[in-house]
């Protein structure tokens, strides 16, 4: 196929792709309808696609040089069917990172459309709470009503619309769907002449599996994942010197990669040279798919473009979009910008 480009200055970023993207069904190892809108979106800029074993998509772009990996995860957190009893509700487990405190009364969608809510059984104390106090209910009286609907090891997501608030935007599934756009985005608008593996990747939720497998059979020189992190801007949060609207994340550290120090000086001198606004994110908690691709083969130089995100993990995650188009534009500059890494 050939591949087409957009000029940044004519183009802004396609925001009604992002609602698409975020309201899409896809827990963990269940990514095809996300899948199926990215391949849509990035056909015309990508000399090739393939989807590989696993399920990633890659999204290829030829060319000199070295090769780049980008990375971005298309599956979200969610829920798995374990058991439907006589009446009719639903025990389950989590896929991924679930907070067990946050599931209470929260609502829940089947891939086929039908809702649900979490129900929880009378307890002693709130410290009692397990998923074992936990059930669905989908609004049926019968376990024959229920199989109607669901079978055991079918997976829900949570239910979180797309709301855009002023400069900021609020949705489900942001953590990454956001990172795919910003992906989507840079390779819509890069002028890079290197050669390029778009990686939008599964069950990373799950220990960025799709990320490892991915960049096994990529063997990039060089490896970016675009991701979300979290904030240290609401009332009595954890301290993290990242708040929304102050500009992308370049990563320092998170619990799965310590970022080399010349991709971070070669990440932050770019950003300084295109007026590029940018924070430095040190993450005591959790990882990215840089984490699985800097571990591939003899070692892959990696870093990661991160997106300030509140209430990662919940139905109402909200990003800035100054900080959005930061990130788009400081990918797009990485991927022309570095000869010298």
């Amino acid at each position: 196929m050939t591949k087409q480009t957009v000029s940044p200055g004519e183009n802004p970023l396609d925001y009604a792709l992002l609602k698409r993207l975020c309201q899409a069904f896809g827990p963990s190892g269940s990514e095809e309808e996300v899948s199926s809108l990215i391949r849509e979106a990035v056909s015309p800029y990508c000399d090739r696609l393939e989807t590989d074993s696993m399920g990633n998509l890659l999204a290829l772009r030829h060319g000199n040089g070295k090769k780049i990996m980008v990375a971005a995860h298309m599956d979200e957190i969610g829920l798995m069917v374990t058991h439907i009893d006589e009446k009719g509700f639903l025990r389950f487990t989590a896929v991924g990172a679930v907070r067990i405190f946050d599931l209470p009364y929260r609502r829940v969608r089947l891939k086929n459309g039908r809702g649900g809510t979490i129900g929880l059984e009378k307890l002693e104390k709130i410290s009692d709470i397990a998923l074992s106090k936990l059930y669905i209910d989908i609004g049926v009286s019968s376990r024959a009503q229920a199989e109607e609907n669901v079978r055991v090891g079918d997976m829900l997501v949570f239910v979180g619309d797309y709301e855009e608030l002023g400069s900021r935007v609020m949705s489900k599934a942001l953590d990454d769907r956001i990172g795919c756009f910003v992906a989507i985005e840079a390779l819509k608008r890069t002028k890079s002449e290197q050669e390029l593996a778009f990686a939008f990747t599964v069950q990373e939720e799950l220990g960025a599996r799709g990320a490892r497998v991915a960049a096994f059979a990529l063997s990039p020189d060089l490896g970016l994942a675009v991701d979300a992190t979290s904030t240290g801007d609401t009332p009595e949060a954890p301290r993290m010197d990242v708040r929304l609207g102050a500009g992308v994340g370049i990563k320092v550290l998170d619990h799965s990669l310590v970022t080399p120090p010349r991709i971070k000086r070669w990440m932050a001198a770019t950003a300084e040279n295109r007026g590029i606004d940018y924070q430095w994110e040190v993450l005591e908690k959790g990882g990215t798919d840089s984490g699985a691709i800097h571990l591939t083969k003899g070692g892959i130089p990696a870093g990661t473009v991160s997106i300030p995100m509140r209430r990662v993990h919940s139905p109402s995650e909200m990003v800035d979009r100054h900080d959005v188009e930061a990130a788009v534009a400081l990918l797009s500059a990485l991927l022309e910008e570095n000869d010298g890494i």
